[in-house]
């Protein structure tokens, strides 16, 4: 009799694991490289006519778009960090790209909801110089990964090349481990795409996708720098100055041959070389005839310095958006595939990316810097049945709210250790009166692009910029100054808003305990 009550016990307790966990929603993280929030036709600007994304604004006409999403650290490998951990990079040690490994040791996200019956996966872009941990399969790019033809690290530990294009690869591998999972858990995936990231290289059926229009300048495109800190003209990351003409620009250096082309020539084309003869027709077949006449009119002078940096803002935009547009494909095969199986009504789709990116504002291209462009980060969420379709919350939030918002869809308790917040009050709709009204930077690479270490404070209206190297502070209006033309810092008026700022600057760095500057910002130069 005791034997059969203990099978009837444990038929039981299994019977309701299998109905909790069928009951718990799927998380699908759609995540991508350098998308900015003005590439994105949902959050509106001068692109949403010319670049719409349908798929990325179904996920925000279906949930909520948040219009005031920021990272904490404008940089790739530590952005991911923080999205695993809930904690700023001084807390979960990867502050650079460039150094030492994600430390695999320390709690993240993955191996919690692992851990608590969650099938869990990584594939595409991973970029912390380590292999993933706390997952049931990944498949990784190595480093930043290619555009074309690219090369992918298995568990195994093999590298296999595949023919194609990233993104697509990279979906095809999400929507094979969708398709190969354990259908009685719910599921944790990460789909992380190469794309948008330098070197700007699209899929070769979007190569001419923008040949016709002739896209938007941004207002600040020649800005020179002017009343801010005169670190800000130190940097390495001008269309005009920096921009490479073969890495960047798509040009050849046998199409080049003697001409005095302004500018760096470094890197040569690593994506050109990479592709089979087939795939180089195509390429050639479209940049080819436009690489000669602009060489043509350049070597007979009638380019202005103004008219070169206009030609190279135009190829860069386009190309660009050429590369934004494979993955809205990507999104939308995404969302098809949970309707087609029947998971669309218990799925958290999430799309958002690492960072912002300079589209020519500031004359700048790449990212690190606090300024709103680079700052700001896509955050779009849909989840049936509990987000009211259409909502736009204003709430200040920042990649380290990911990971305790992913626990709390899941049911489970978020760690006192992690330092974010969860974002499911917000997504319910309710009033959250504590909510932050500030948000911490930290910026800590070494003067790559000669981007200086800085930190900051912002809060809805003003931005509060830090530059340990010459002790220098930025302050901005963001309603007043919405583009952040003037530091404001000087300005008698806004005196007690300086004040004001400084101090809750200091009660941020002493809530997160951040490091000294001496500690891990050293001078950059």
């Amino acid at each position: 009799m005791k034997t059969f009550l203990s099978c009837c016990f444990l038929l039981f307790v299994l019977c309701f694991s299998i109905k909790g966990n069928e009951t718990r929603p799927n998380i699908l993280f759609l995540f991508s490289d350098d998308h900015a929030l003005k590439a994105i036709s949902a959050y509106g600007g001068p692109l949403k006519e010319v670049a719409p994304t349908p798929h990325i604004d179904r996920i925000a006409k279906e949930g909520a778009l948040f219009r005031n999403s920021f990272c904490a650290n404008s940089i790739c490998g530590p952005s991911r960090a923080s999205i695993l951990t809930g904690k700023h990079s001084h807390k979960n040690g990867f502050l650079r790209n460039s150094r030492t490994p994600f430390d695999q040791s320390q709690w993240t996200v993955a191996k919690a909801l692992q851990a608590t019956g969650y099938a869990t996966a990584v594939v595409g872009k991973w970029h912390l110089k380590s292999h993933p941990v706390g997952f049931d399969f990944w498949e990784i790019l190595p480093g930043q990964g290619s555009y074309y033809n690219p090369a992918f690290i298995q568990m195994s530990g093999e590298t296999v090349r595949y023919e194609g294009y990233a993104t697509d690869i990279t979906t095809d591998k999400a929507i094979d481990w969708l398709e190969q999972r354990d259908p009685d858990k719910p599921f944790f995936l990460m789909c992380q795409h190469k794309a948008p990231h330098r070197t700007f290289s699209p899929a070769l059926r979007h190569l001419g996708a923008f040949e016709r229009i002739e896209i938007p300048e941004p207002e600040t495109l020649f800005d020179d720098y002017a009343d801010r800190s005169a670190l800000l003209a130190a940097n390495e990351m001008e269309l005009d100055r920096h921009f490479d003409w073969a890495y960047d620009v798509k040009l050849r250096k046998d199409e080049m041959g003697d001409i005095p082309l302004p500018g760096p020539n470094r890197y040569g084309t690593p994506e050109y070389n990479r592709m089979t003869e087939a795939q180089k027709e195509v390429w050639d077949a479209h940049f080819a005839p436009k690489n000669q006449a602009f060489l043509a009119d350049f070597s007979a002078g009638k380019l202005s310095h103004e008219d070169l940096v206009r030609w190279k803002y135009q190829r860069y935009i386009k190309n660009y958006l050429a590369t934004v547009k494979a993955v809205d494909e990507s999104v939308g095969r995404m969302l098809q595939y949970l309707e087609d199986n029947g998971l669309a009504e218990n799925t958290v789709v999430i799309y958002s990316s690492d960072q912002g990116f300079f589209l020519g504002e500031h004359g700048w291209y790449d990212k690190r810097w606090m300024f709103e462009e680079s700052f700001q980060m896509p955050f779009v969420v849909r989840w049936p049945g509990v987000i009211e379709p259409g909502a736009r919350p204003e709430a200040l939030i920042q990649n380290i709210d990911y990971a305790p918002t992913f626990l709390e869809i899941a049911g489970e308790p978020v760690p006192a250790e992690i330092q974010g917040e969860s974002l499911v009050p917000i997504l319910k709709g309710e009033s959250v009166e504590d909510w932050r009204t500030s948000v911490y930077y930290a910026y800590y690479e070494l003067g790559e692009h000669r981007v200086p270490q800085h930190f900051g404070v912002r809060t809805h209206r003003h931005k509060l910029i830090y530059f340990p190297e010459t002790d220098e502070w930025n302050l901005f209006d963001l309603v007043n100054d919405p583009q952040e033309m003037k530091s404001v810092h000087e300005d008698p008026s806004y005196g007690e808003t300086l004040i004001e700022l400084r101090a809750e600057y200091d009660r941020l760095r002493e809530k997160y305990e951040a490091p000294t500057y001496e500690e891990y910002a050293p001078k950059s130069r």
